[in-house]
């Protein structure tokens, strides 16, 4: 834990060397859980986004996209349960005068249980060797066993509390099992009391009710107000769906562990709408569509995991998690919904417009069911930098082992895919050849021209920012019109003609193979 707990630092701190994230305001010693994305990082961002709009979008003929304003209706807030019920539960240490969720106390708590678990089947492997039957060894150890049994009951009753609002159950399990305040160790709490997550403004000069707005809690209502807008304008049947990228807002209780919990963020969601009755096939398929999607940047099978949701929200006939196995452990990356017709139906019922799909073919109307996929795109752009983020041993230029930190970033992904780099800084016939190719190959994608510090440094800082090629123009290149490229992964250095520079990057980048 106390090697993840580094790592995770590492990366924060990578990310501001290298200009990915600043803290926002920062001169004026920083606004909590608001981040500003630096000059690499709006990259990467924008390179997420794109990667996640063409394979919803682009790459499916019954998806179309929709970008609604931030500023709602405020009865939209109450036809959605957000005005009523869009809360956590919150405690207040009296000692530490800390601010906690109380279900994530718990669920703090039900980690360490599983810790406990995975490091007997750890110590099991050192054991066994290549005898060990993990499935085996969780059905009969009893430790395993007896863990396993306690961290079922916990998040049955965790489950029990939240669904039901229990405020005195989840302060009762608080005390139960002992929990203390991670800043100060003590158990002196508050009664847990329902915080409301929204932010509310004023619409206009006059203050008061009749004015109020919210900063929007999630994208999604968005897209459901616009429900028949979009399926006449663009004469689509169902099933079909509507995706949308754009910023929201919640007034977290706890907003920590860097941009994994902040109270702007951004979200990628897309609302599928269905026939009733249909909606298992279509959580199924989009349960694994979206697994893949992670895994074809390279995510790592076993840092990927499905996890069904323990408490339903009440309109939900099923919920699943897709968690990535972050520095912190494995958390929420995404969240793929059946929302049955909830939405459509209470929009309709507090709107007095139907919100209805007429099917020509069965001349039926009806409120159709709903799919939903949610995805943080800051936590994603999170995930991108805790899979890449790599610290290993190299050859340096005089062939002595050299530590490197590299981003191992999906080459589709990476914020400048380029770097130009003359051999000498100080000969002005290769900075002008350097500065030619580089004029060139910007038009095709991100390209960096970089001529300061030794050629081994330059490498580095390219390395540290993800770039997976670097062009070097030496002296051999104003003879052939060859230059070096070296891959990021590999070290691999051949020489190219500069007329296949563009080709070999462009071919080698394109995000088009992610979708193959």
């Amino acid at each position: 834990m106390a090697n993840q707990d580094e790592l995770f630092k590492k990366i924060a701190s990578h990310c501001k060397e290298y200009g990915f994230i600043f803290q926002s305001s920062e001169i004026y010693d920083g606004l909590s859980a608001t981040y500003d994305y630096g000059p690499y990082g709006v990259n990467l961002k924008n390179n997420i986004k794109q990667y996640w709009w063409k394979s919803m979008v682009q790459m499916h003929e019954n998806i179309v996209g929709l970008d609604t304003a931030i500023f709602m209706h405020p009865t939209t807030w109450k036809a959605s349960g957000h005005v009523d019920a869009f809360n956590d539960p919150l405690v207040d240490n009296k000692d530490s005068k800390k601010r906690y969720r109380a279900d994530v106390l718990i669920e703090n708590y039900m980690d360490k249980i599983e810790a406990k678990i995975n490091k007997e089947i750890t110590k099991a492997k050192k054991r066994f060797g290549d005898a060990f039957d993990e499935t085996q060894f969780r059905a009969t150890n009893p430790r395993v066993l007896a863990n396993a049994e306690k961290h079922a009951t916990i998040a049955k009753r965790l489950a029990t509390a939240m669904t039901d609002g229990n405020m005195e159950d989840l302060k009762a399990q608080i005390e139960e099992y002992g929990i203390a305040c991670p800043e100060s160790g003590s158990k002196n709490w508050t009664e847990v009391r329902q915080f409301n997550l929204m932010f509310s403004t004023q619409l206009g000069a006059v203050a008061g009710e009749a004015g109020k707005l919210y900063l929007r809690p999630e994208t999604a209502q968005g897209i459901f107000v616009n429900f028949l807008n979009v399926q006449r304008t663009t004469r689509q049947k169902l099933p079909f769906g509507i995706a949308q990228i754009g910023k929201a807002f919640r007034n977290e209780i706890v907003a920590r562990q860097f941009i994994f919990r902040m109270r702007e963020f951004e979200q990628m969601e897309m609302q599928f709408f269905i026939k009733p009755g249909t909606q298992m096939e279509w959580y199924n398929y989009w349960k694994e569509t979206r697994m893949k999607w992670h895994q074809a940047i390279g995510h790592k099978a076993e840092d990927l995991r499905f996890h069904d949701h323990d408490n339903l929200a009440h309109y939900a006939d099923a919920a699943v998690d897709i968690q990535y196995n972050f520095p912190f452990g494995f958390k929420e990356l995404e969240g793929i919904h059946s929302r049955t017709d909830f939405d459509l139906a209470s929009h309709e019922k507090y709107s007095g417009k139907k919100l209805q799909f007429f099917d020509p073919e069965t001349k039926d109307s009806y409120v159709p069911y709903v799919l939903e996929t949610s995805i943080g795109c800051d936590r994603m752009f999170l995930a991108a930098m805790s899979h890449a983020y790599t610290e290993e041993i190299v050859p340096d230029a005089k062939g002595k082992d050299s530590t490197r930190i590299v981003l191992k970033l999906h080459p589709a992904l990476a914020p400048i895919k380029c770097a130009v780099l003359p051999l000498l800084k100080n000969k002005p016939e290769l900075t002008s050849k350097a500065r030619e190719v580089f004029n060139k190959l910007k038009y095709s994608f991100d390209c960096q021209y970089d001529e300061k510090d030794a050629i081994g440094r330059r490498y580095r800082r390219q390395d540290a920012i993800g770039t997976p090629y670097c062009i070097t123009i030496d002296f051999d290149t104003l003879e052939d019109d060859t230059v070096t490229i070296r891959e990021r992964d590999t070290l691999k250095q051949e020489r190219i003609s500069i007329d296949k520079i563009a080709s070999i990057v462009l071919e080698r980048t394109d995000m088009g193979q992610l979708f193959a």
